[in-house]
């Protein structure tokens, strides 16, 4: 039992082990070069879930270790970041996957940035998460450092010489690296040949092609100093020629142990030609055979083998037995013999130099005599520095001797036909074929003879040696028609063409071949004759000829089509003539007559009266065969009855004449026609139609079924009206869509509003009443009449029937006019815009016109008054009450979209208040082209009070008392402290206040004063002041009466716009007492014209006048300063006081008298003083006094 749980443990602990994911990465460091090709394996194993697994691949760079960057994955084309898209999509970064579990990750182009810690990752398909998803390792990417360089030229060498070329191969990788170089061969477009190299081991090797001269030490490679190499051939070979380069390459060991190849670099090459010192050479002497006839070619080839033969200089000599035939130097210019000179002119001998190793001899007509030994001799020649050329080598082969036999013949001879039995007319080809044993010799002569029945024979054609072809006696007439012809297929082969066979031509054909050859003497011998011979049968044409004549619709349609077939038997080739004619006996009649016969040319040739046939029948012959079909269509009364055709065979002679050979009748067929039946129907269906009027009436009639496709159709169409007994009719379109109006059209004038349609379906028929009218309710029908074209094209009724009704009921359109009815209240200031919006909900028709017009109710005014009307036709027009409120230049009318109407009253005045509206009509189009008043509404209300600004109008209402002598002059301020608006004007007014009996003081004279008439307030009874008005300037400029007891003691001034100023001179006693201002704002109204907005009074002024004696006494003894000075100083101060006031009321006069008003001086009136105002406010009031006396 112990042994037994660690043994569960370690399985349990194997099983959880064999479950769990692990991911595998390769091992890290890698060290890779800039611009290199790099791949990293990733496998996964204990995994769940399907076999083949994804794989996502990301990046952990060296500036932000913490951060992951997606590079690539096997199952999200998003997955990389934007630094690596570009890359994945062009395909410089992909997956490759090995297997299920197993994957690699390439760079193709690796770059600095590059380098970091990469991270394999394969997401979970487990059904819990055990094990490890992803590892990771690192990736060092540095620069690529190695060189390797060579000086490029070409050398030329000689077979045997030494050859030594170097190479620099250099590094600067700082990490432990090996080299490994090597030398390397091309020639033209052939595989590299590795010559030596020094591995990263240090070991020396060669490929096979150098192995062997390595290990003999032909080849070898030495390193010089730290960087060089260097290449070594000892003894160079013909096969050395080509581009000698080094390719450097630069090894690192991976952390598995593993050499890795981290870049790979090429030299410059260097092109080696080695030229070969091979001076030898051979000759050999060819022939096809030895063995030879008379007349036979014989060519004899001397081919020369060595090396490079095109830059060496060779003469070639012919023998036979011994004798010299001809010679050829370095240029290739033959020399004969004087006996071959005849032969070679005659061009029976030919020496000439076929390519630069093989010359020829070539005999084309041997002779007897030319049997013997043939042979060749090719000698170098070595060119001197003069030109000149010095034999050196001489070589020839061994003789060939020839054999030339005298000709025999050995000829054979065969015939064929193109078939044993023929039948008549048809082309007869016999062939003649001579075989031979060998070449043929000469020439052949040969006849063709025919062996009849009765054994004779007869020539039908030869044709001699020179190939001059005669016609036999009997055949000389055929032959010129081009019935008998003889060729010359192939030299040994001869054809007999007989064409357009006849019973005659039945036989034996023979072929005699006579065989000539030309002696030397130029004379021509028979060496040898052959015959042979075949067995020919013709068969006549009328064997078995006979007619059949059918049908597979003896009853047919009225307008329906019926085929009639004439069966020919035998089935003759379509090159046998045969004329078909078709018969025709009418029903009730008792004779045939011809109705169409097909030719025995092709041709078509109608009868006498079968002009009623010719456009309604096709007649159509087989090409296989001679039948002949006869095709009527659209078949009437007139096509019933018998058919028969008449068949007749006919033969061509050979001079193009004809003869009928046989003459066939066939049986009768009888064809009934009748007549179709109608299937015409129409739709029965009911409907009701409600609809506006001006909308178009649609009206269907659709025919269901109908007899045939080519059913025209004749429509009326009808309307029913309650008081009228029958319906009336519209419109009528015959079956040729030929146009009726009925009376109910011309009475209603709807001729201008219908309009009738056929669809493209054929069987629907539309008619269209445009712009309905009320009057044009009823019970709506069509009538149709199905019409067909009969087989003589005229054109006859064959049913007709009527549809359902369709109950139309037309009405005006239902008002749908709707305003916006909001109601709204404004409250503006004068001189501002008010805006009036009339929004149009709903409208009952798009096509239709709306007037507009716009009404106010003034308060105290019941009845309304129009504003402004925009018409129909978008005119706008004022109403009687922009006439009585100068509105017409304030009005501006505005639409900002469809239903949408601004009115704007600008700059508005207090009288403009009330309450606004508008009231809208639509009108509508009728049928007959003129508009009526379908509907009208009226919008809500929009108050609008028009308020004048705010009074903001504030006098200064803390003025201090005075005191004054009698004599002096005191001052009255009047200062605005505020005011409403800047156009304000202002009217002031100046009061005496005195308190009625009773009072504590009074003036003499107050009650003699007169009262403000235009600008003072009417006082109260129980107010116990009184009012006496000093001098009041109104809002104009202009000045009012002065008070009686201050006439010509009052001076005006305007300090600012706010600031006026009265002056009283000449204070009495009677001028004490308290005074006020009163202020009026005057402000100008929309229509320029001013009215006063409020007033204001000042606050009352003290104002105490001291009598002369009392108030001296009182002021010496009240101011202890003034009693020392009077009394201690009393005559140079009193002398100084007379003079200054003399001075001052001097100076007073001129400056009274010369005084322009302006600038603030101040004025004294005595009679009516002038103003002149300036109404921008911005100066103070100009003043004039006219002259007068001062008191």
């Amino acid at each position: 039992m112990k042994c037994v749980l660690p043994v569960l443990s370690c399985l349990a602990v194997l099983g959880v082990v064999s479950a769990q994911r692990q991911v595998a990465v390769q091992e890290g460091p890698l060290y890779r070069t800039e611009g290199s090709h790099i791949t990293i394996w990733c496998n996964v194993s204990g995994y769940q879930g399907p076999s083949e697994q994804n794989f996502q691949w990301s990046i952990y760079l060296p500036s932000a270790p913490e951060r992951e960057v997606q590079i690539v994955s096997t199952m999200d084309s998003s997955f990389p970041y934007a630094i690596y898209t570009q890359r994945v999509r062009s395909g410089k970064i992909y997956v490759e996957r090995v297997q299920g579990n197993s994957a690699l990750l390439h760079i193709t182009d690796l770059q600095a940035r590059d380098a970091g810690e990469y991270e394999c990752h394969t997401p979970n398909t487990d059904e819990r998460y055990f094990g490890s998803y992803s590892a990771k390792m690192n990736l060092m990417v540095i620069p690529d450092s190695l060189q390797s360089t060579a000086v490029r030229h070409t050398l030329h060498r000689v077979e045997q010489d030494p050859l030594e070329l170097t190479c620099e191969v250099a590094t600067e990788t700082l990490q432990h690296s090996h080299l490994s170089v090597a030398w390397l061969r091309q020639r033209g477009g052939e595989k590299p040949v590795e010559v030596i190299a020094l591995s990263r081991d240090f070991v020396l090797q060669s490929s096979s092609d150098y192995a062997q001269r390595q290990s003999l030490g032909e080849v070898r490679l030495d390193k010089l100093g730290s960087s060089t190499f260097r290449l070594t051939v000892f003894h160079l070979q013909p096969s050395d020629q080509g581009e000698f380069y080094c390719e450097a390459t630069e090894w690192i060991q991976d952390p598995d142990g593993s050499w890795y190849p981290m870049t790979r670099k090429r030299s410059e090459g260097t092109v080696v030609n080695v030229q070969p010192t091979d001076k030898e050479f051979t000759v050999r002497l060819e022939t096809d055979k030895r063995l030879y006839t008379v007349g036979e070619p014989a060519e004899f080839r001397c081919i020369l083998e060595g090396q490079n033969t095109p830059d060496r200089y060779f003469a070639v000599s012919w023998a036979f037995n011994s004798s010299l035939i001809a010679s050829m130097g370095p240029n290739a210019v033959p020399v004969l013999n004087s006996e071959f000179t005849h032969r070679e002119a005659r061009g029976q001998l030919k020496v000439a130099k076929e390519s630069d190793s093989v010359f020829v001899l070539k005999i084309y007509h041997l002779r007897q005599e030319d049997s013997g030994k043939y042979n060749c001799r090719v000698t170098e020649r070595e060119k001197t520095v003069t030109g000149e050329f010095i034999d050196k080598e001489s070589k020839r082969p061994k003789n060939i001797p020839i054999i030339v036999l005298p000709i025999k013949s050995s000829i054979s001879v065969e015939v064929a036909s193109n078939a044993s039995v023929v039948l008549e007319g048809e082309n007869l080809h016999l062939s003649c074929s001579i075989r031979t044993a060998g070449r043929p010799l000469g020439r052949f002569s040969v006849i063709w003879q025919l062996v009849d029945r009765q054994n004779r024979r007869s020539n039908i054609m030869w044709l001699d040696r020179d190939g001059t072809v005669q016609p036999g006696t009997s055949y000389w007439e055929r032959s010129s028609f081009g019935g008998v012809q003889m060729e010359q297929v192939q030299p040994n082969s001869f054809s007999l063409g007989i064409f357009n066979s006849r019973r005659e031509d039945e036989g034996q054909y023979e072929c005699h071949v006579t065989e000539w050859v030309r002696a030397v003497d130029g004379e021509w011998q028979v060496v040898g004759e052959r015959r042979a011979s075949t067995l020919v049968s013709i068969t006549a044409l009328e064997t078995g000829f006979a007619v059949t004549a059918i049908s597979r619709t003896p009853g047919v349609t009225y307008s329906d089509s019926f085929d009639l077939q004439c069966i020919i038997k035998p089935h003759y080739p379509a090159r046998v003539p045969v004329s078909v004619t078709w018969r025709f006996q009418p029903v009730g009649t008792a004779e045939f007559h011809d109705l169409v016969t097909f030719t025995r040319d092709g041709g078509v040739q109608w009868g006498d009266r079968s002009s009623s046939f010719r456009t309604r029948t096709a007649i159509e012959k087989a090409e296989s065969s001679n039948n002949v079909r006869l095709s009527i269509s659209r078949a009437s009364d007139t096509e019933a009855g018998k058919y028969q055709c008449v068949a007749e065979l006919w033969r061509r002679n050979y001079n193009n004449s004809w003869t009928r050979l046989a003459e066939r009748t066939s049986n009768l067929l009888e064809i009934r026609v009748l007549q179709p039946v109608t299937k015409l129907q129409v739709s029965k269906s009911k409907r009701t139609l409600t609809l506006v009027e001006n909308r178009p009436i649609q009206l269907n009639c659709s025919v269901k079924s109908q007899t045939s496709q080519n059913s025209h159709f004749a429509v009326l169409w009808y309307v029913h009206k309650p008081s009228d007994a029958d319906g009336k009719l519209i419109l009528k379109t015959t079956h040729n869509s030929a146009f009726e109006y009925g009376t109910y059209a011309e009475e209603e004038g709807l001729r201008a509003r219908l309009q009738f349609e056929r669809h493209v379906s054929g069987g629907l028929f539309s008619l269209t009443v445009q712009r309905a009218e009320v009057s044009d309710s009823g019970s709506y029908y069509c009538h149709v009449e199905e019409w067909l074209l009969s087989p003589n094209y005229a054109w006859y009724k064959l049913a007709e029937e009527v549809s359902g009704r369709t109950e139309v009921t037309v009405k005006q359109p239902d008002s749908r006019l709707k305003l916006s009815q909001a109601q709204g209240n404004l409250s503006v200031l004068e001189t501002r815009q008010v805006q009036l919006e009339c929004v149009v909900l709903n409208r009952t028709s798009t096509a239709s016109q709306l007037l507009v017009e716009w009404f106010v109710w003034k308060p105290n005014h019941p009845e309304r008054e129009t504003l402004a009307r925009l018409s129909r036709d978008a005119t706008f027009h004022y109403g009687e009450q922009a006439a009585k409120n100068n509105l017409k230049g304030r009005l501006h009318l505005e639409s900002p979209s469809p239903g949408v109407y601004r009115l704007f009253i600008q700059n508005v005045a207090v009288q403009d208040s009330g309450t606004y509206s508008c009231r809208v009509e639509e009108w509508l189009p009728s049928p007959g082209g003129t508009w009526y008043r379908r509907a009208e509404d009226t919008a809500g209300q929009t108050a609008v009070q028009v308020m004048r600004p705010d009074a903001a109008l504030q006098v200064d209402t803390v003025v201090p008392n005075a005191t004054v002598s009698e004599k002096a002059a005191f001052q009255l301020d009047c200062s605005i402290v505020s005011r409403s608006s800047q156009d304000s004007r202002f009217a002031v007014a100046w009061y005496s206040l005195r308190t009625k009996a009773g009072g504590k003081r009074g003036s003499p004279g107050l009650e003699d004063g007169e009262e403000e008439g235009e600008e003072g307030e009417e006082e109260e009874e129980e107010d116990p002041t009184e009012r006496t008005a000093l001098l009041s300037v109104g809002p104009d400029a202009v000045f009012g009466p002065e008070g009686s007891p201050w006439e010509g003691r009052l001076r005006f001034q305007r300090l600012s716009p706010l600031l006026y100023r009265l002056t009283v001179l000449q204070a009495s006693p009677r001028d004490t007492g308290n005074y006020s201002c009163r202020v009026e704002e005057w402000l100008p109204s929309p229509q320029k014209e001013w009215y006063r907005l409020t007033e204001e009074e000042s606050a009352p002024i003290g104002i105490r006048v001291l009598d002369t004696s009392s108030t001296l006494q009182s002021i010496i003894c009240s101011n202890d300063a003034l009693f020392y000075f009077v009394f201690f100083y009393p005559f140079p101060i009193f002398g100084i006081l007379i003079i200054t006031i003399l001075l001052v009321r001097f100076k007073s006069r001129n400056s009274s008298k010369n005084s322009d008003g302006k600038n603030g001086v101040p004025l004294l009136w005595i009679k009516e003083p002038h103003l002149n105002y300036s109404p921008t406010c911005l100066e103070p009031p100009v003043l004039s006094i006219h002259p007068g006396a001062i008191d």
